[in-house]
């Protein structure tokens, strides 16, 4: 299979790797990570260690190659710019994944993709940039692929079969969506307080004020998906959280990672949509509101 992974950060390259071991891929990164995975190949080092050839580009640019499969990665604020430059490569039998954070990805992807070419998913992986063209592989998680309709489509089996096979554990669901939310209540929870603290997952289960919080937004944001018909439980929510923080406990969040580089964070696409579907359901979010405010205080 022809994959291209758009927006080839830590989780981008992580599955790249993995998924080049059986398929034809292609990563499209920032400048130095590309720079340095053309001249020392990609390693990834930790839970799983591998040095691998692998082709990487910095832009579309005049690229031939049309995908079987576009693999976007990138963070949420750039999903649209993403999308604008990948649409010079892909076609009518592209099919197109989301594997990104945050609650709107789909909605401002099918503004410029057709509907019937797009799923979704999520993963639990944990990784970050030691520095360019090196991942640290800080926790094995597992991933979630689904149709948008809840289908299971020929193609969605493939590309589950494809994951799989390339050492990436894979699961279908049949409400990828839930999926979604599940993954946004559970980065509400984690990322912004890591960012705030300046630690590793880990620390907020060993801190009681810090777990104590974490609940508190856990079951804040989960009213919020339940407003939107998600149907969560409360208690199950608060154990999903606490087990991926468990699994995880080396990593630094995504947002911990772009605060420390004075990057843009995706606050506003994950504790910001759960506070903008709260306004519109009439669900309090105090929790969500401070933290937005803290990171953007921040940043």
């Amino acid at each position: 299979m022809n994959i291209i992974i758009f927006g080839a950060g830590a989780i981008g390259s992580l599955l790249g790797a993995f998924l080049s071991k059986k398929n034809d891929v292609l990563l499209i990164g920032r400048k130095s990570h590309i720079l340095s995975i053309k001249k020392n190949d990609l390693v990834i080092q930790g839970k799983t260690n591998l040095k691998i050839k692998i082709k990487a580009m910095e832009k579309v640019g005049d690229l031939k190659l049309k995908p079987d499969l576009l693999i976007l990665t990138v963070k949420s604020y750039d999903t649209e710019s993403a999308i604008l430059q990948a649409k010079k490569i892909i076609d009518e039998d592209t099919i197109v994944l989301s594997l990104q954070n945050g609650l709107d990805n789909i909605d401002r992807i099918k503004q410029y993709i057709s509907y019937e070419n797009i799923i979704a998913g999520v993963t639990t992986h944990g990784a970050f940039f030691p520095e360019p063209g090196i991942i640290k592989h800080t926790g094995k998680g597992i991933t979630i692929l689904g149709e948008l309709n809840g289908k299971k489509t020929e193609r969605i089996v493939n590309i589950v079969k494809c994951f799989n096979e390339s050492g990436i554990e894979t699961i279908f669901s049949k409400d990828i969506i839930k999926e979604i939310w599940f993954k946004a209540i559970i980065n509400s929870s984690i990322n912004p307080l890591t960012a705030i603290f300046k630690c590793k997952n880990s620390y907020l289960l060993e801190n009681p004020i810090l777990e104590n919080l974490v609940e508190k937004i856990c079951i804040e944001s989960t009213n919020v998906a339940n407003s939107e018909g998600v149907n969560l439980s409360h208690q199950s929510m608060i154990k999903k959280t606490k087990l991926v923080i468990r699994n995880t406990s080396e990593n630094y969040s995504s947002m911990f990672q772009s605060l420390k580089k004075g990057k843009k964070t995706e606050i506003d696409f994950i504790n910001g949509k759960i506070v903008d579907i709260g306004k519109r359901n009439n669900i309090k979010t105090p929790l969500n509101q401070v933290l937005i405010f803290l990171i953007n205080m921040l940043n």
